[in-house]
């Protein structure tokens, strides 16, 4: 349930954008946003989705409808170096930034209704204790004249 796409020509900002917006989200609703984005960085993850999607059916047999968009992650690849002519025969150097991209499908989890019940253990933490207060009274001093 995973697709992976390695050496991307897009930067990683670019295409982390695009992968906020449809991190968990369900893979027909990422699909029809990703469809109505006007992004490059969006062409290229819809691609991907479509390839997990792929995955998914053929390898796993699973419905890919009904899954979710469990983690998408934009890491950094390597840098095209070049450089841009300048005055006197010098060059301005520039990076192209390659990006890979990795994209896991799952299905939704059932969040618990019930919150984390309080122990009494765990309230006598010591970082939780209260501080005994300190005595600070100052004995008044015989003024000297």
């Amino acid at each position: 349930m995973k697709a992976y796409a390695h050496s991307l020509r897009i930067a990683p900002k670019k295409a982390n954008l695009i992968a906020k917006m449809v991190r968990g989200m369900n893979v027909p609703d990422a699909m029809e946003s990703l469809r109505k984005t006007h992004k490059k960085g969006a062409r290229m993850i819809e691609l991907l989705l479509r390839s997990a999607i792929a995955n998914t059916s053929h390898n796993d047999q699973q419905d890919a409808q009904m899954m979710v968009i469990r983690s998408i992650v934009v890491n950094q690849g390597q840098a095209y170096r070049r450089g841009m002519p300048m005055a006197r025969g010098r060059m301005r150097p520039y990076r192209k930034f390659l990006s890979h991209i990795s994209l896991e499908l799952g299905f939704p989890e059932e969040k618990e209704t019930t919150g984390k019940k309080r122990t009494k253990e765990s309230a006598d933490t010591p970082s939780q204790k209260t501080k005994t207060a300190v005595n600070t009274s100052v004995k008044p001093s015989a003024k000297t004249a």
